[in-house]
């Protein structure tokens, strides 16, 4: 066997007090108690509410699935045999509560619960799916979860009486305490690599500051002089990532800057006065959405990457107030949904399904290209999209839609698309946890089985011994 320098899994480049994960090397080992060969797994999930455009959505037919997908998922066609596609799963049934079709889609997502009927005025649901596995597995990295939105969780309306917070929160970490999500990508790059004052705690410095970055990558050129040639090309293409996700926010935040001087009747110094305004970048209404998707994507993908957590949830849209102008058009989302089958307001609603559906990919595709242990990142995650709609236009659950992406380490049998099954949320959630393999003392929820046909044979294999 070859002789190699073997450190630590939580090694970190440092300087001037910053610190930087790194991502798995071969010359690592990963957490104590772990199998050090095998790369743990890491469960992510991304939202979209309002359902989906059925024919634009669900496959036409299982062994066609591969070779002729259908155009919202389109952009998964590099990845495909890498995603499992499953039809046949209900969401919790909304009684008492008919009236409350939004503030149920997002809460009940990873909870498979009903808020508490008694107490609506305040937040009394269940743990999160989420939650669940970062309680399992949190402390083995730098952060239990990452909460990511790209709207701001204050939406103000209480359906059935219930409280606000059920509009845009989709983890809780008990029964009364939704997670609150990050929407400043600066924020989340600075719990990802920010000045460290002390264990736990990260300061407010600025994490884009180039000079603190120069430190802290001018450390990995002693680093790479130790490492074999494999660890050093995953090293320096790690690095290259950090580089263009801080670019990325940088740019971001100089076109917001531009355009509230343009606002405010100033110019910015070194602009012809010919030039068009600049793109005003906002949330949730700007005209780049998918930038800001691509940002917090880009940190999803980091974070797994570096193992700084394993467990992450997106919320791409909360259930009211969104509108897409990067496609064309301003009516909001929501609006478009109770389309009665106009084919302009349908044929919008598909658009905004797979303006959604492409950021997933956006990610999943490049977790596909990053090369880990003996596979790829996705080879050791499991990435939910979906939504906890069927159809946006009656409201229905029967039938929610979901992409599953990843392997799971081996748990998942990817490559299907599965037709007709019979479960709901919380069968889903609880087979998810499985494959993660998280311990369960009780189901998830509704739910009162695992679904066996999501499984390759070693996975149900395992569980039966």
């Amino acid at each position: 066997m070859k002789d190699r320098t073997s450190f630590d899994r939580r090694h970190w480049l440092k300087g001037a007090g910053v610190s930087l994960a790194l991502p798995f090397l071969d010359s690592m080992s990963w957490a104590s108690g772990e199998n050090s060969s095998t790369p743990p797994v890491r469960l992510g999930f991304m939202y979209m509410p309002h359902g989906v455009i059925m024919d634009d959505f669900w496959p036409s037919e299982p062994n066609r699935f591969l070779d002729s997908p259908p155009p919202a998922i389109e952009s998964l066609g590099p990845i495909l045999d890498q995603c499992l596609m499953i039809k046949g799963i209900s969401g919790v049934p909304i009684s008492p509560f008919n009236g409350a079709p939004h503030a149920l889609e997002l809460s009940t997502w990873l909870t498979a619960t009903l808020p508490d009927s008694d107490t609506r005025s305040r937040v009394n649901i269940a743990i999160s799916a989420d939650q669940i596995m970062a309680n399992y597995v949190g402390s083995e990295t730098p952060l239990p979860s990452l909460e990511l939105a790209t709207m701001p969780q204050t939406w103000k309306e209480n359906q059935e009486g219930l409280h606000e917070a059920y509009y845009s929160h989709c983890s809780y970490r008990s029964p009364t305490q939704p997670v609150p999500a990050e929407i400043d990508p600066r924020n989340v790059l600075n719990r990802l690599f920010g000045k460290s004052e002390k264990f736990g705690s990260v300061s407010r410095a600025n994490p884009l500051d180039r000079q603190m970055l120069d430190r802290v990558l001018g450390g990995a050129r002693d680093l790479r002089r130790t490492l074999a040639k494999g660890d050093r090309l995953k090293l320096d293409e790690y690095l290259d990532s950090v580089r263009a996700v801080e670019r990325r926010i940088a740019a971001i935040e100089n076109r917001q800057k531009e355009n509230a001087l343009e606002k405010s009747g100033l110019r910015s110094a070194g602009r012809d006065s010919n030039q068009s305004a600049p793109i005003e970048i906002s949330i949730p209404e700007g005209d780049k959405r998918s930038e800001y998707m691509q940002v917090m994507c880009d940190l999803t993908v980091l974070a797994f990457q570096t193992d700084t957590t394993r467990v992450s949830t997106y919320i791409g849209s909360t259930p009211n107030g969104v509108s897409y102008p990067e496609l064309g058009f301003t009516d909001q989302h929501h609006s478009q949904t109770h389309h009665e089958n106009q084919e302009e307001m349908v044929g919008k609603v598909a658009a905004i399904t797979k303006f959604n559906i492409d950021q997933f990919a956006y990610m999943v595709n490049k977790m596909a290209r990053l090369q880990e242990g003996d596979g790829t990142l996705l080879d050791h995650c499991i990435m939910m999209w979906g939504s906890g709609l069927e159809d946006g236009n009656n409201h229905t659950r029967k039938n929610l839609p979901f992409i599953l992406a990843g392997r799971g380490g081996g748990t998942v049998n990817t490559g299907r698309f599965l037709t007709d099954l019979r479960g709901n949320q919380g069968d889903l959630l609880t087979t998810l946890l499985s494959c993660a393999g998280v311990p369960l003392d009780r189901p998830i929820g509704i739910a009162t089985k695992q679904i066996e046909e999501l499984k390759t044979k070693s996975a149900r294999g395992s569980q039966d011994g």
